[in-house]
């Protein structure tokens, strides 16, 4: 896996970091409960639901970092006259649009 902005940090609220960190336990547990339906031989179009479940969980889960990421990181980069922070925006997109 391709680390990412290692030597950057983002400091988040106790909220922020709350509701970021329960979201994620949540598809912990939609993962947990993956490996169960194919240990116990669960019927394939069943876990293929919940694959998908757990997709667009993942994916939620990044619409709100992003947006967050946009509102505070990008917005007080541009502000500060930082392009590069546009950059990387535009980097992180294409990713996440694979």
């Amino acid at each position: 896996m391709e680390s990412c902005c290692c030597k950057k940090t983002k400091e988040r609220t106790e909220e922020e970091r709350k509701r970021l960190t329960n979201r994620l336990s949540r598809i912990e547990g939609q993962i947990r409960g993956l490996r169960e339906m194919v240990n116990h031989d669960a019927y394939c179009p069943d876990i293929l639901i919940q694959v998908s479940a757990a997709s667009a969980a993942l994916n939620s889960f990044s619409r709100e970092l992003l947006g967050q990421h946009i509102h505070t990181c990008v917005t007080d980069g541009i502000r500060r006259g930082d392009d590069e922070v546009v950059d990387e925006l535009v980097g992180v997109l294409q990713k996440l649009m694979k």
